[in-house]
């Protein structure tokens, strides 16, 4: 496991430019975005975004350059269901020109080694500690496996250690972080509030780049972030790290010393022998927070002195000390939609639904109702959206051990037809597409990912600033393998969404 903050310009760029780094969520493996963005980075060398940009002539017959900030649509967004109702996130996208030209810009060697000594001032102060810089894994896990066995080992086990230090804890997260965040406050966060308004206009500052970029994904809107890559992590630990810094700042202006505080991205922990002392900590962080933007999250702040039992995840203690072995297959989804209803869309509902999906995945056939084993199954999953790709590996599986072609027809409207009933759910729609792929390859779907793979001409961003040689490289390129979709099973396979071997 490596912190990217140790590694050189270009290994630093060719980090953020895997596929990987650049849609960190899960999506059936025959979406592939690294050739793309290694086309254009081949292309970008010795130019600048910039040099790709169409010329028109305006009234008065001068040559005018487009920018994607006079754009709409110019990421892609599909959009999570959160809660089976009227809660949702997007997922982005991010148009490649503008991914690209952000990694070699955040990439110069000059601007990664301003900005890695920036994130050494963010982390002068011992007593706060961030874990959410992001990792490379070097062991045969993938990135985002090593990052949760780090969030594992750094915070929780962490937290239960400072119990022998502290009687006191205090956790807290920010409310809706990355749609949150200003842009400018990026400028901020690298420069300082003084010198980013001063130098405002100076296009040479990273700060102000980053800022530009960003605009350039969004219609030229300064509120919010797009979520789903790590290059977006990346940037949000800058302003969480300024945030850091401020916070360290006023403490010591308080004289506290006596606490401890562990971030991961947007969550805290704050540790105190003194309860006063931690809502005073909270107090702080909660101006720095709206001077930049942000606030927390009221709902989801609790101070506790027991630390050991606070320590672990509410719906991981329930499970631990409640969970017990099913006989039958449908006991044993009962069990699971009960923790489903105590503690939706948690990490130990999706770990259940993968040791479930372990213990079914050998049966070749059984006396149990299958019908009434994808109802609950689906119900399950219709409220709890971080299930969806460990539902639809079960639900291939389900659907395999049913013989009658006609019935399994019938079973795949009527899960279709359900999750159209909620809006939103443009993530569920890409692993329906993925279970019925090789039952039904023109099965529809609204979803315009879903029509992608099966019209490659279907645009996914808006490209009309661009001009003719680069349009023509992301219209043309492939993000979609049908190599993959050959060679994948009906059934899928553990390695297409766990992360972990169970």
């Amino acid at each position: 496991m490596k912190n990217i903050l140790g590694y050189s310009h270009i290994k630093a760029r060719n980090f953020f430019l895997k596929g990987e780094s650049y849609f960190n969520s899960d999506i059936p493996p025959y979406f592939i975005f690294a050739p793309l963005l290694k086309s254009i980075s081949i292309l970008f060398r010795g130019k600048v975004l910039s040099n790709f940009l169409l010329e028109h002539e305006d009234d008065k017959g001068n040559l005018k350059k487009k920018y994607p900030c006079d754009f709409e649509d110019v990421n892609y967004k599909f959009l999570n269901n959160k809660d089976g109702k009227y809660a949702w996130r997007p997922l982005q996208l991010i148009h490649p020109a503008l991914y690209v030209s952000l990694v070699h810009k955040i990439t110069e060697k000059e601007n990664w080694k301003f900005i890695v000594e920036r994130f050494q001032e963010f982390g002068e102060n011992s007593k706060i500690k961030c874990y959410s810089i992001p990792i490379e894994s070097d062991s045969e896990l993938s990135d985002k496996a090593e990052t949760i066995t780090h969030w594992w080992q750094a915070i929780e086990q962490q937290s239960i250690e400072l119990a022998l230090q502290f009687e006191y804890t205090l956790h807290t997260d920010i409310s809706d972080c990355y749609g949150s965040i200003y842009t400018h406050s990026v400028a901020w966060a690298l420069h300082t509030k003084d010198i980013a308004k001063r130098e405002r206009n100076k296009s040479s500052l990273i700060g102000n780049i980053i800022d530009k970029h960003l605009q350039g994904m969004s219609y030229g809107q300064t509120n919010g972030i797009p979520q789903g890559s790590l290059l977006m992590d990346f940037i949000a630990e800058m302003v969480l790290g300024y945030v850091d810094l401020t916070l360290s700042e006023r403490l010591d202006d308080e004289s506290l010393d006596e606490y401890e505080i562990i971030r991961y991205r947007d969550d805290y922990r704050i540790f105190s022998n003194n309860p006063q002392e931690a809502e005073l900590i909270a107090k702080h962080l909660t101006e720095i927070l709206i001077e930049m933007g942000m606030r927390l999250n009221v709902q989801k702040t609790l101070v506790s002195n027991n630390i050991i039992r606070d320590s672990i995840k509410s719906d991981k203690l329930y499970w631990m000390l409640n969970k017990r072995g099913g006989k039958s297959l449908q006991e044993h989804l009962f069990l699971i939609h009960e923790l489903a209803e105590k503690h939706p869309n948690s990490g130990s509902l999706s770990k259940a639904l993968n040791k479930f999906y372990n213990r079914i995945q050998k049966i070749e056939e059984t006396n149990q109702n299958i019908p009434v084993l994808i109802s609950i199954l689906v119900d399950i999953t219709f409220k709890n959206p971080r299930t969806y790709s460990v539902a639809a590996a079960i639900l291939s599986k389900l659907l395999s051990l049913i013989d009658d072609a006609d019935n399994q027809e019938a079973i795949i409207s009527k899960i279709i037809a359900k999750f159209d009933k909620i809006p939103n759910t443009g993530h569920i729609q890409l692993w329906l597409q993925r279970v019925t792929i090789k039952i039904n390859r023109e099965q529809e779907y609204k979803e315009l990912l879903c029509q992608k793979v099966n019209d490659q001409t279907i645009d996914i961003w808006n490209s009309e600033w661009l001009n003719d040689e680069l349009r023509e490289i992301i219209e043309e390129g492939l993000i979609v393998d049908e190599e993959v979709i050959e060679d994948i099973d009906r059934i899928i396979e553990s390695e297409e969404f766990q992360l972990f071997d169970y």
